[in-house]
């Protein structure tokens, strides 16, 4: 599927700061993965490696939540993320200041296995 796929998605959102911190999450994606595979599966932009998930971001009304998969080995900073050891989820609020440099660290520790 094309690059375009999920920029489209982000361009349908009807929040500004939604699109605005997908985007970001994006670039954070394409720095880390740099032969990442975009797709959209269940209507949220999905990220493959090697054919197996990286990463997924996904909207709701009071956040954006960001999946890094494969993170069973991650020394991730406290308080952040939840979800079960093999895959990690933040969940970034509209005005929250989310440090883009260490998702993008994590993501490319992350998948670095896959």
């Amino acid at each position: 599927m094309s690059q375009d796929v999920v920029a489209e998605f982000i361009e349908d959102l009807k929040e500004p700061w939604q699109a605005e911190i997908c985007n970001k999450l994006l670039e954070v994606v394409r720095q880390a993965i740099p032969d990442v595979q975009e797709r959209i599966q269940y209507k949220k932009p999905h990220f493959l490696k090697n054919g197996k998930y990286a990463a997924v971001i996904s909207t709701a009304k009071a956040a954006v939540s960001f999946t890094i998969f494969n993170a069973t080995e991650l020394d991730l900073p406290e308080g952040l993320f939840e979800g079960p050891p093999e895959r990690k989820t933040i969940k970034i609020r509209e005005g929250q200041e989310v440090e883009m440099d260490v998702l993008t660290s994590l993501l490319k520790d992350a998948s670095a296995t896959l």
